[in-house]
């Protein structure tokens, strides 16, 4: 039977028309009601994004320091460290290395650690890590960037920053800040980042942020430092690649801000953390020396 007929009245059409609208709208209200219990029920069963894998993304080439996940901290190469100390977290599944160079996984192997070889066309760690996601034979709700240059990273921090994600639906990204050290504040290899007062990501920057007329740190100012940690919603890292450069990553150089410019949520988490990457040459004196003091082996 016709919904209407060409012989019916402009009111009979109205009130079809007003009917239809109801039947959309009630079918929407339906819908949403069943995903968001479909999705409490997910959160409650505690499989919401439950399947987590963490990737060491690791290049030699680097403009400030080639070869860096092999140069060696207190007898160790910094890409071992970092491994180790990521297998810890409790809230990973598996831990792999996204290497393009032989010399890198080899090393790796050497220790244990299984290894994806990746292509050498990867334009930052994200993608490296998408391509190594690619290749894996399991399925992964949620990926976790562990940059290879913070070789004395938390396990809890890795553990925060995947819970982060886990109970902030509307973002597709999460991850970890610090307190900036003042003598930091003019260092470009120091990312900073500012949030909001719900914890989602604003913006990051190599100079100093928020910043004052004065132009000089504030020491009373709890500025914060990025530090590189970063997880995302799989399905949004598989889109990542295709999304075109933005203006204020291609300035700052900085590729969670390709995240922000699109539009897409990025949550933050602020943890006490003595930041020791390992950005130059000079950073390895300085991190050994601090492993020294408090015996870290």
């Amino acid at each position: 039977m016709a919904v209407c007929s060409s012989s019916s009245s402009s009111g009979s059409s109205s009130t079809t028309k007003a009917w239809v609208i109801h039947g959309i709208l009630a079918g929407a209200a339906v819908a949403a009601a069943i995903g968001a219990h479909a999705y409490l029920l997910l959160r409650r069963s505690g499989k919401f994004r439950s399947r987590v894998v963490g990737i060491i993304p690791a290049r030699f080439a680097s403009s400030r320091f080639e070869g860096k996940p092999l140069v060696q901290i207190l007898g160790k190469p910094m890409i071992q460290r970092t491994w180790e100390r990521a297998k810890l977290a409790t809230t990973l599944d598996h831990v792999v290395v996204a290497t393009d160079d032989d010399k890198i996984a080899e090393c790796c192997r050497g220790f244990g650690a299984d290894v994806i070889m990746t292509s050498e066309s990867c334009r930052n760690g994200t993608e490296r890590c998408n391509e190594a996601l690619q290749k894996l034979e399991k399925q992964y709700d949620i990926v976790v960037n562990i940059q290879g240059d913070e070789p004395l990273i938390e396990p809890e921090i890795i553990d925060g920053v995947v819970k982060a994600l886990q109970a902030a639906p509307d973002a597709v990204f999460s991850t970890a800040v610090t307190s900036l050290k003042p003598e930091d504040g003019f260092d470009p290899n120091r990312v900073k980042c500012v949030t909001d007062n719900r914890g989602y990501a604003i913006y990051f920057s190599r100079g100093l942020i928020p910043f004052n007329k004065s132009g000089t740190v504030n020491q009373q100012f709890p500025y914060l430092l990025h530090l590189g940690i970063q997880s995302y919603d799989t399905k949004f890292l598989k889109i990542y690649p295709d999304l075109p450069p933005t203006p204020l990553q291609l300035e700052e150089d900085l590729e969670q801000l390709k995240v922000l410019e699109n539009g897409y949520k990025m949550k933050v988490i602020k943890v006490d953390h003595e930041a020791h990457g390992v950005d130059t040459p000079e950073d390895v004196d300085k991190i050994e020396s601090f492993m020294r003091e408090r015996n870290l082996s």
